[in-house]
């Protein structure tokens, strides 16, 4: 899976979720780990919609939640 970042997911149900977030996740690992600088950042818009990032304000090598609503 190649990914420009960040990638905005909406998943349809639960087990969606978990597979589309997890896919998303390992896709930002290879480019965090690429640049070894940025760590990466789930952001929970509603109940389906969700951004996956590489940030800078996350150490590299960790991986946060958050919530925007």
């Amino acid at each position: 899976m190649t990914a420009d970042f960040p990638l905005t997911l909406t998943v349809a149900d639960r087990a969606s979720m978990d597979s589309e977030l997890d896919a998303a996740v390992t896709a930002a690992k290879a480019h965090a780990l690429a640049g070894k600088r940025h760590g990466i950042l789930v952001t929970r818009h509603g109940v389906d919609k969700f951004t996956v990032a590489l940030s800078e304000a996350v150490p590299f090598g960790l991986t946060r939640e958050q919530q925007a609503w």
